[in-house]
């Protein structure tokens, strides 16, 4: 609890004391009024002002207004007969009761975020000369050296360049599993160096690094409002002036036709103790804070309310395939050379692709396993979506798909083209000066969750549906063995785009798309579907920059677990506004007709806001 909650909390419970006290007197005078003053100020003292501070300054139907109007009005009662006097200070008082209990409540959702998102550093153990000293994270420059020991966090990304150590990235990506790291790799900042000292060198600056990227990013999610917030605010914008129109006419039209000026008055200021929207206003924005941080707590951003709107709604899911269903992680299936030995087919497409750091030239190089001589290879021209061109020992070679060798005029032959067939793997055809040379088939497996993740979300109702640039065979062959809806395969990346704004025509009028791709080539297509998620993005700063929503790990499985906790908060803020509208408008009108009092109207306004907020905080812990 705050320094400022505690003295609330005093104010309440003097304030309480003096009531009770008040209560007691036996004095029934015309001064009566007199004995709840002190109650009545101590609590509520801030109200007054912040309401005539408010006027000041033209916002005047605000919710201070209305509990100033009517508890003030409450305590003019007694010029038209016996006085509320309790009921005006009980309702101040149970007002700041419920304003301590959302201050609680939000500051609780903020304090789990902060913890789930205790990222930032506090120093830098920074070498120079030979000497480590602590630094301010932001003081330490690119290819500066900093020490990380066991127990610290990594207070910038960089390279590590000497140790061996275990890193827990639960912060980053809400996985328990450790993560090993050696001299070579990089490290990303955030994470909690556990067993070895590292030497890293830095690669970012600390403004540039994956902990200032993502605390912003958890920090101004709530800037962006989703559609119910909108809403809210345009609703308050016209539904306090327009209440307390109501209660000048309830108070001032029947009086002149039935008589009874005082007792219309105190409908009047019921009325307006009832009308203020508190749990609205409250409840649905601590309801979206809360499901960014039940997701921020499961290792996924979602930069805000209007996102998370539009992920409950999604209907269709587009995934990219390498990378983001399949390990991204090629091995050489098979080599089937043409007129030439196995091993002379696989060094001259290892040569073609060694200035490529692409996963398939990554297994192709792998697969040959010798050192390759690279001054054997000359002039290379990257052809894109089809492959690569290059000189080999003054040879032309290409390597790549069967657009590729269809465009150099290149004949597959029969044997090629039945393999390309059977094949659920990648096909990398070869020509050397412009005779077929034979091909390599190359697997990538799924991830060991994708087929769960599709799974669940197919269970949901939810159309699923992968793009790839892989052979038809390659991608239907991954499609059949996860339970893919449909397959677009042998795409070039411009036609990944068309293909999503095609499918967004088939969309219905509430349905929403999502696509989900590896966020470091597929920006414009996260860029164009309505929900554009990024997967396996530790790290990653196009990942983070491109998406709406980001999965830090590689777990297409947290898909599911973004849709159900956005899915249960909306369900939440659904139930939130019915509730205090449902509530509000039978006591209103109870009020208008005489048959409720003050008492129950601290009901329908505080009562109502206190349990608006505990149903909000349940989206904190969102899961299913």
């Amino acid at each position: 609890m705050t320094k400022k909650q505690k003295t609330m909390l005093l104010r309440i419970i003097v304030s309480a004391a003096l009531l009770i006290a008040a209560v007691l007197v036996p004095y029934e005078g015309p001064w009566r009024f007199a004995l709840f003053l002190p109650a009545y100020f101590t609590v509520g003292w801030d109200v007054l002002w912040r309401a005539v501070r408010n006027i000041a300054h033209g916002q005047v139907f605000d919710e201070n207004f209305l509990m100033a109007l009517a508890t003030v009005g409450a305590f003019c009662t007694g010029f038209f007969g016996e006085g509320e006097y309790p009921e005006a200070v009980f309702v101040m008082l149970f007002y700041q009761v419920g304003e301590l209990f959302q201050g609680y409540a939000v500051g609780k959702s903020r304090r789990s975020i902060s913890s789930l998102m205790d990222l930032r550093p506090d120093y830098a153990n920074l070498e120079r000369d030979g000497e480590v000293t602590q630094a301010d994270p932001e003081d330490v420059a690119v290819g500066d050296i900093i020490v990380v020991k066991p127990g610290e966090k990594i207070p910038l990304d960089g390279t590590v360049i000497e140790g061996a150590s275990t890193l827990n990235t639960a912060a980053l990506t809400g996985e328990s599993m450790p993560r090993s790291v050696c001299a070579g790799e990089s490290v990303p900042s955030g994470c909690v160096n556990l067993s070895g000292v590292l030497r890293i060198r830095v690669e970012k600056e600390f403004g540039e690094s994956t902990v200032a990227k993502i605390l912003d990013l958890v920090e101004n999610a709530s800037s962006k409002k989703a559609k119910a917030e909108n809403f809210i605010t345009r609703f308050a914008r016209y539904y306090t002036p327009a209440v307390v129109i109501g209660a000048v006419l309830l108070a001032v039209l029947p009086p002149l036709f039935v008589g009874g000026w005082g007792e219309w008055i105190k409908r009047a200021l019921t009325f307006l103790v009832v009308s203020c929207p508190c749990a609205l206003v409250i409840s649905v924005p601590l309801s979206f804070f809360g499901g960014i941080g039940g997701a921020s707590k499961q290792g996924i951003l979602i930069k805000g309310g209007n996102y998370m709107e539009a992920l409950a709604a999604v209907d269709t899911v587009v995934f990219d395939k390498t990378g983001t269903l399949t390990r991204g992680v090629f091995q050489v299936a098979e080599i089937r050379p043409v007129g030439m030995a196995e091993k002379e087919l696989l060094e001259l497409a290892a040569l073609a692709e060694s200035w490529s750091d692409h996963p398939i030239s990554r297994s192709l190089k792998e697969a040959y396993g010798g050192e390759l001589d690279r001054s054997r290879v000359g002039e290379a021209e990257e052809l894109s979506g089809r492959g690569v061109r290059v000189q080999v020992d003054g040879r032309s070679v290409c390597a790549g798909n069967r657009k590729l060798m269809e465009e150099m005029g290149v004949s597959c032959s029969e044997s090629a083209a039945a393999g390309t067939e059977r094949s659920a793997g990648t096909i990398v055809h070869i020509a050397v000066d412009g005779a077929y040379a034979g091909h390599i088939i190359i697997a990538d497996r799924p991830k060991p969750d994708a087929g769960e993740a599709v799974a669940r979300l197919k269970e949901r109702g939810i159309r699923t549906v992968m793009l790839t640039g892989d052979s038809r065979a390659a991608g239907e062959g991954a499609a059949r063995e996860l339970g893919i809806d449909q397959v677009c395969t042998e795409l070039m990346p411009a036609d990944k785009v068309d293909k999503v704004e095609e499918l967004l025509g088939q969309e219905p009028k509430r349905g929403r798309l999502a696509f989900v791709g590896d966020g470091i080539n597929d920006a414009p297509v996260l860029s164009r579907a309505d929900v554009g998620i990024a997967m396996g993005a530790l790290g990653s700063d196009a990942a983070i920059e491109a998406a709406d929503v980001v999965l830090m790990d590689d777990k297409p499985s947290k898909l599911d677990i973004a849709i159900r906790i956005s899915r249960k908060t909306i369900v939440i803020v659904k139930e939130n506004i019915w509730f205090a509208l449902g509530v509000k408008a039978l006591v209103l009108l109870l009020t208008a007709i005489g048959l409720t009092g003050m008492w129950l109207a601290v009901f329908a306004d505080v009562g109502v806001m206190v349990l608006a907020v505990l149903n909000a905080t349940r989206a904190l812990g969102a899961k299913s």
